[in-house]
């Protein structure tokens, strides 16, 4: 018998906050983001998964990267690191990205704080910007787009540390709050337990969605730089949820309820997002 690798956590992409593969992407390769998200989404519950050990949760993550790599057995437990390797080698997208998803879920594993806001992105360029680069080679997309790429991709990591912050806490006792700016605010991570955000929480909070803002200034110069239309709109609807969950969490208190986006959010952004970059690019702009 196969001895189980994975851990399901049970969500899927209808349970994120942003699109994944939807139906503006070209049919031919939605089955490769599938596949990619499911990868994501497999070494990303281990990672999560708060009745593993650290030193199982990361044992478990090499054995993904060992088949991603071609090392080992053809252990049926590892069909989704087989699979995404396969996927990979028929798009001729470098394993890079997938194996630096890997680097920052054993991170997760064993580091619960960041001491600042540098130590933070050089998570986020791990966990989430990988995420966009995978994209845009898939798509066959230069590598000049990375810098904006980058800069939604870890925008959106932050809006997600900060409407999970109590979550995160409580489950895993991970904090992605930057320790000096709670201090230079006069709290520290104990406030996160509380039923309503501290006056000091609150500031950190909205340092990290100034942060945000400005990471989001890079952000909006992707779609226009694509050659692929439908990725464009895709990047330009993302965009514009991002913009949306950042000004609800400006407003909204994380540790009193959940600040999520509705589906009107996602359909107003969706429309006004895809029109608005397609018909930038009827009038050839």
């Amino acid at each position: 018998m196969s001895e189980a690798i994975e851990t399901p956590s049970g969500k899927g992409a209808a349970d994120e906050n942003f699109p994944v593969g939807s139906w503006l992407l070209p049919a031919r390769l939605r089955p490769h983001v599938a596949i990619f998200y499911r990868y994501a989404r497999a070494i990303d519950d281990i990672a999560d998964n708060p009745a593993l050990a650290p030193e199982d949760k990361i044992s478990r993550l090499s054995r993904f990267e060992s088949a991603l790599q071609g090392r080992g057995d053809n252990d049926p437990a590892l069909a989704t690191a087989v699979r995404m390797r396969e996927s990979l080698a028929e798009t001729e997208v470098t394993t890079r990205h997938c194996l630096d998803l890997i680097a920052a879920f054993k991170q997760d594993a064993v580091k619960l704080r960041y001491d600042d806001w540098s130590e933070l992105m050089g998570y986020c360029a791990l966990s989430a910007n990988p995420v966009g680069r995978y994209l845009l080679d898939l798509h066959g997309e230069h590598t000049s787009g990375y810098r904006a790429s980058d800069a939604l991709c870890t925008a959106l990591q932050v809006l997600n540390h900060l409407q999970d912050c109590q979550e995160d806490k409580r489950e895993l006792d991970r904090v992605y709050l930057p320790l000096d700016w709670l201090k230079t605010a006069g709290s520290d991570v104990t406030a996160i337990d509380s039923a309503v955000c501290s006056r000091a929480l609150r500031q950190v909070i909205d340092q990290c969605l100034d942060e945000v803002d400005d990471l989001m200034i890079d952000a909006r110069t992707l779609p226009p730089r694509l050659k692929s239309r439908h990725l464009a709109m895709e990047s330009a609807v993302i965009v514009r949820l991002a913009a949306r969950l950042s000004t609800l969490l400006r407003v909204g208190d994380p540790l009193a309820g959940r600040v999520a986006l509705r589906r009107l959010d996602f359909a107003t952004c969706g429309l006004r997002g895809a029109g608005a970059e397609l018909w930038r690019r009827m009038l050839g702009r």
